[in-house]
């Protein structure tokens, strides 16, 4: 299955039909464990006001919303935005003036405790422990663990050319997975593995919210920029969702420009002085 551009989409149509747009996070509206610049902040919080959007990211909770959440201006109706950190294995929503959980699958501690022993212990052998990196290499998000060989906060461009071609994330992967086949071992980002329970991915995230919305998974339209197969951003067109590839936020900046254009502006709210 092929994930066309956005550029070469009807836009007219694929804006009439969507019933929510669902986006990733990095290199999608923002860099990698960067705040949305200021460009994205306004056009992603006028999507918000104006109709659903999901967010479904492989971060957690505490980096989309430093990302994101934290930037929104006061045009984003957060009432419209569902929140799916760590690959959908958790939900957010706004209620009450706050973000509440609205479900979790964690790992218990024993698992996590034997996945991050199986991550370090592998990643050494390999070859794969750098000893330069830019924050912990290992995080618990709760209901995913991730490895980042160059740490959470590795620069964009460093991250890009640690493992071109997959292969050294692939052979973590398959070695972990041999300690852990009850468990869902993915690669990540550009130079992370994921660890979670089986059947949580971008997949289960967009199936879930079409069953909580109570529409169909074709409803959503998915934007990302690892689209490819074997890319984090596919599990949510192979479970049905229509998807857009972006190259990066800027190319996101301007697909939102053309998604704009074409659903109705809600008139801003004033207020009396």
């Amino acid at each position: 299955m092929f994930v066309q551009s956005w550029r070469t989409l009807d836009m007219d149509e694929l804006c009439a039909t969507t019933r929510i747009f669902g986006f990733d996070l990095d290199n999608t509206l923002a860099s990698s464990k960067q705040p949305m610049k200021p460009d994205m902040i306004e056009r992603f919080s006028e999507l918000v006001a104006r109709m659903p959007v999901a967010l479904i990211s492989g971060g957690s909770m505490a980096v989309v919303t430093m990302q994101v959440l934290d930037v929104l201006n006061d045009r984003a109706d957060k009432r419209n935005l569902h929140v799916m950190p760590t690959s959908g294995s958790r939900y957010y929503r706004w209620q009450q003036g706050q973000w509440k959980l609205v479900y979790a699958h964690d790992l218990d501690e024993p698992t996590v405790s034997a996945i991050e022993s199986s991550l370090e212990r592998h990643a050494k052998e390999l070859g794969l422990w750098e000893s330069r990196v830019w924050g912990p290499r290992i995080e618990n998000r709760g209901s995913q663990i991730t490895f980042s060989a160059l740490g959470q906060y590795a620069p964009v461009e460093v991250k890009q050319h640690w493992d071109p071609d997959d292969s050294k994330k692939r052979a973590l992967s398959a070695l972990v997975s041999e300690d852990f086949p009850e468990l869902r071992v993915r690669t990540g980002g550009y130079s992370s593995v994921d660890v979670s329970k089986h059947g949580i991915d971008k997949a289960y995230a967009v199936r879930k919210l079409a069953d909580m919305l109570g529409i169909t998974v074709a409803d959503i339209t998915f934007v990302g920029d690892r689209m490819s197969e074997g890319g984090n951003d596919y599990p949510a067109v192979e479970a049905g969702a229509r998807g857009m590839a972006v190259r990066d936020p800027s190319d996101t900046v301007e697909l939102m420009d053309a998604v704009l254009e074409r659903i109705p502006r809600i008139p801003e709210i004033k207020t009396r002085s």
